[in-house]
């Protein structure tokens, strides 16, 4: 992945990206080195390793999971809000449109589950996006009947990315003035979108010492500055 120095990530923050946004690419080549992909949710775990492992699981009859045997490496993308930032937005003239946005790549082989391991990180999987969801009591796969549990294992096959390598790439216009940097961050915290505004939060959290108001100047088009 492209990293520009100034937008360079630490695992740790891209850590919490993948515990924020579960939701995940994976890509992995087939024998032909054509990219075979699956979204999917992907939750990092601690397994004692260096950079961790990834679980999650697909629907047996996707046949990404098959390529695992190959020890092909595999590529999980996960991205956190992004948002379109119009030159408008600015203090400083000669601007020109641009993308705030962050995501992390992880790298390395993954494997099939076997059945005892599914069952287990199932729990875990509905756990942690359950917990997100209080104080309403966590839905659990005890709640499914036996028959009906067995039958929808069988459907899914459970795999794990051990991570290899660890890439993250957070563009929120490190590279620009504080006034530049307060001006946007105030622009995107006023729009509609919830995504948008996320990011103009997290410019204000990249850079808190500065003074976030709405006397902050904003730019206006070229053409009307001078106007009365």
């Amino acid at each position: 992945m492209y990293v520009p120095k100034h937008f360079e990530g630490d695992e740790t923050t891209g850590r919490q990206i993948m515990q924020d946004h579960g939701w995940a690419l994976l890509m992995t080549a087939d024998a032909a080195a054509a990219p075979v992909a699956t979204h999917l949710a992907l939750v990092w775990q601690d397994d004692g390793s260096p950079h961790g492992c990834l679980i999650g699981h697909m629907a047996r009859a996707n046949g990404h999971w098959k390529l695992f045997a190959r020890g092909a490496e595999s590529l999980a993308l996960f991205w956190g809000p992004h948002a379109y930032v119009s030159p408008h937005w600015y203090a400083s003239a000669e601007q020109v449109p641009t993308w705030l946005y962050q995501t992390v790549h992880l790298t390395g082989p993954a494997r099939t589950m076997s059945d005892a391991e599914l069952a287990q990180n199932l729990d875990r999987l509905s756990a942690k996006f359950e917990a997100g969801l209080a104080p309403k009591p966590a839905w659990t796969l005890a709640e499914v009947s036996a028959g009906r549990r067995e039958m929808l294992l069988r459907m899914i096959t459970g795999i794990v990315v051990t991570v290899e390598t660890v890439e993250g790439t957070f563009k929120l216009n490190q590279h620009k003035s504080d006034v530049d940097h307060v001006a946007v961050a105030l622009a995107l915290t006023r729009q509609h979108d919830e995504a948008t505004r996320a990011v103009g939060k997290q410019m204000v959290a990249l850079r808190p010492h500065l003074e976030y108001n709405s006397r902050a100047p904003v730019s206006v088009p070229a053409d009307q500055r001078n106007a009365p």
